[in-house]
């Protein structure tokens, strides 16, 4: 491709980068592969109770006919000083509102939920004043699902991780999960192991200011 008042200097710096970018995409598809091909896991320790918006449900019911993988993102409340009530982690705000939209699109193929270990009125009423309406919200403050699937430090910290179950002849066994948050990085590197579901930082990394070094997502922003 061409664009107008383009040197032959950007040219040749630009193909070099699309030669670049072809590799990655054969990289991410090879690594996508390879994650698909994953041998059955674990088998879940408990039918996980849950809280949802229009009641208890059991992880085994999240499950509709003809579909027989469950995605679930948890979503990280953090304790508030002073205050009675965590208050919603902005960058996980900043991911289902994304994400949100895509929900109906993702649901057709696969079951998919989002969950938090505070109540679920607390993460409804967020969801609400984000503007949120499709994506399906739980609560998961009565298991010790966030414990047992790594969205629980031991000191009851809560972190965020994208999970992914399968149902196979009525047993739902764990199949991946987004390790890389525990993974080594290199210096200043942050784990990126949701930036799949996070186009955010995509679009960052196609500008030339980057990611920045020390900008993350807020709940709200000065004007806005």
């Amino acid at each position: 491709m061409r664009f107008p008042g383009e040197s032959e200097e950007y040219r040749r710096a630009r193909d070099e980068l699309l030669d670049a970018e072809v590799a990655l995409r054969r990289q991410i598809e090879a690594v996508a592969a390879k994650r698909r091909e994953l041998p059955p896991g674990g088998e879940v320790p408990a039918d996980y109770a849950f809280d949802g918006v229009g009641g208890p449900v059991r992880m085994s019911e999240l499950f509709a006919d003809g579909k027989d993988t469950l995605f679930v993102y948890s979503f990280m409340f953090l304790p508030a000083d002073g205050e009675p009530l965590a208050y919603a982690c902005p960058s996980c705000t900043s991911i289902v509102g994304s994400i949100d939209g895509a929900a109906p699109h993702v649901a057709q193929r696969i079951n998919f939920a989002i969950c938090a270990k505070a109540p679920i009125e607390q993460f409804h009423a967020h969801a609400q004043a984000r503007g949120w309406s499709h994506a399906r919200l739980l609560s998961s403050s009565g298991s010790t699902y966030n414990h047992d699937y790594g969205a629980e430090s031991e000191d009851g910290s809560q972190l965020p991780i994208a999970t992914v179950f399968t149902r196979r002849d009525g047993r739902i066994r764990h199949f991946w999960s987004s390790e890389l948050f525990a993974a080594p990085t290199d210096p200043g590197q942050h784990p990126r192991h949701v930036d799949f579901m996070w186009p955010l930082w995509a679009i960052f990394d196609r500008v030339p200011e980057g990611r920045g070094s020390d900008w993350n997502p807020r709940l709200a922003y000065d004007g806005g």
